[in-house]
């Protein structure tokens, strides 16, 4: 769900841009985010005990983790591309009747 969040986060942000450019976007942001779980300093220990701090930037690294966002991203790219593959084909179909 997360990594879903960050590519629909990047979809809004980035609506003009090819779908790809926020798949590599959201890739690149859930994977930093999960590696800096690796760095345990004081200070961003203390914001990762808060609810939101733990909700972006997590608690501790997790190899699996990478998979699971690596999916996340995977299905909400299909989604998003066949949304918008169907939108393009009414479009297409309105033109043709007008």
């Amino acid at each position: 769900m997360w990594a879903s969040m960050v590519y629909f986060g990047c979809r809004i942000l980035f609506l003009r841009q090819r779908l790809l450019m926020s798949v590599y976007l959201s890739m690149i942001f859930s994977f930093t985010i999960e590696f800096s779980q690796l760095y345990q300093a004081g200070w961003i220990n203390d914001i990762r005990s808060t609810l939101l701090g733990a909700l972006i930037l997590g608690k501790g690294f997790l190899g699996i983790d990478l998979i699971r966002y690596t999916v996340g991203i995977v299905i909400s790219f299909v989604a998003d591309w066949s949304w918008v593959n169907q939108m393009k084909k009414k479009e297409d179909g309105m033109d043709e009747l007008s």
